[in-house]
């Protein structure tokens, strides 16, 4: 029996009734697409698309639902020139199952509209001075080794608001992977016109992790099941520029406006990243189910220099997701504005680098407004943000350099790696190197 082969089917049949609902597969072939086009029409399977990794083997393949999904890989791996397979599955960037309470108060800078020049943009002065900067000495860095940022830092979210007053001098174009459309990747194509009504109300819980500055007809269509990430993208987004405000932001949208997305278009958008140019890839979502060809996608962009960021999601839990916990990515947990491990907040040395702030966060949202976070969704783009920093110091600054300079944290108490992101130190350790 061959070994490598039994250990998939175990994994298969644990997975039979997801994969028969999803009827999605991962293919590596050494002999590209018309080899596979050829073993499909054999084996009743389709070739959706590729995947676009550098040396053109690898593909989403489909099926009916009435195929069954062991015997469709075991067909697959027995012929010659398949080289791996592995299932597609769905990945949900909506936080993991602690949320934080309905009845949770906005953080009081949400409520502090007033106008303030932000780096040629004018934005609210509650998010461009929030605490938690303050707790990261975020400022102190930026002043004192005249910091902005550089390069492209590469959002793998739900993608973004292009528009927004904070973001549409940054925003450089990417890719909306869920329709398949080259541009700025705007999560506001996931609206209907309805939902796009005046916003000029106050604060509002609009999901499990956000409350948002929003009117009562826009926060009724947003709070359901279909819009339980909306905003995501944008709050990422304008939390790498609240830290890094002259790095620019490559949108690349994977998710829909209901947090979920699959495997496959994830390793599109590393790719992609690696290609267009970016030099840091944010992902603030987490999967359970270690993939190979996600470890081979994050593998290949640090051979070209980018830094990997992922948050180390919302379970409270000591476990392992990925891609945080890849030994080559920087995994983000979460702390309080008083340095202890947020409630909900994934732990582990093997899992997390280090911590930032995820509670209260705020940032941009959707529509010109702002919102307050809370996840360690919401923690990683400090440190991408932190990257991109270093960047601007050091052109040459890569994963290896990066983590070494933000594992410069303030050690904060067990399972959070290195501790809290302190911005000052890991660039005060990142200009020192040659």
């Amino acid at each position: 029996m061959n070994y490598r082969f039994l250990s998939i089917l175990l994994i298969l049949c644990s997975w039979a009734s997801q994969a028969r609902a999803e009827s999605r597969y991962i293919v590596r072939t050494s002999g590209g697409a018309v080899l596979l086009q050829s073993l499909c029409k054999l084996l009743g399977c389709s070739v959706l698309r590729s995947i676009g990794d550098p040396v053109s083997q690898l593909f989403v393949v489909t099926t009916s639902n009435l195929t069954s999904p062991v015997s469709l890989l075991s067909a697959l791996l027995h012929q010659v020139g398949i080289t791996a397979v592995e299932l597609d599955l769905p990945i949900s960037v909506v936080p993991g199952t602690l949320f934080i309470s309905k009845h949770v108060e906005a953080p009081e800078g949400l409520t502090d509209k007033r106008p303030v020049q932000f780096y040629g943009s004018t934005v609210w002065n509650g998010y461009a001075t929030q605490p938690a900067a303050h707790v990261i000495r975020l400022q102190d860095a930026q002043s004192a080794f005249r910091a902005q940022g550089s390069g492209i830092v590469s959002v793998i979210d739900t993608g973004i608001d292009p528009n927004h007053p904070a973001l549409s001098q940054i925003v450089v174009p990417g890719y909306d992977f869920t329709r398949d459309e080259s541009g700025f990747a705007a999560e506001t194509a996931d609206l209907n016109q309805s939902t796009a009504a005046v916003v000029d109300g106050g604060p509002m819980q609009v999901n499990a992790s956000t409350i948002a500055v929003l009117d009562q007809s826009t926060a009724a269509v947003v709070d359901n099941p279909g819009y339980a990430a909306f905003g995501h993208g944008t709050m990422v987004a304008g939390i790498v520029h609240l830290t890094a405000p002259r790095a620019n932001i490559m949108p690349l949208k994977t998710f829909g406006a209901n947090g979920i997305g699959y495997t496959s278009d994830i390793l599109r958008a590393i790719y992609f990243a690696v290609q267009a140019g970016a030099r840091i890839i944010q992902m603030s979502f987490s999967m359970p189910d270690y993939s190979q060809e996600l470890k081979n996608a994050i593998g290949y962009a640090v051979s070209r220099q980018l830094t990997c960021v992922a948050s180390a999601g919302n379970d409270g839990k000591n476990t392992m997701v990925y891609p945080a916990g890849l030994n080559n990515v920087m995994g983000v947990g979460s702390t309080d504005l008083f340095d202890k491990r947020s409630s909900f907040s994934n732990y582990g040395n093997n899992l997390v680098w280090v911590a930032a702030p995820g509670e209260g966060i705020i940032s941009t949202y959707p529509m010109g407004t702002y919102a307050a976070g809370w996840g360690t969704s919401f923690s990683a783009p400090f440190v991408s943000g932190s990257a991109a920093l270093l960047l601007q110091l050091q052109p040459g600054t890569n994963e290896s350099t990066a983590s070494a300079a933000v594992a410069n944290a303030k050690p904060v108490g067990q399972g959070l790696g290195k501790g809290r992101l302190d911005a000052y130190r890991a660039l005060a350790s990142g200009k020192s190197k040659p």
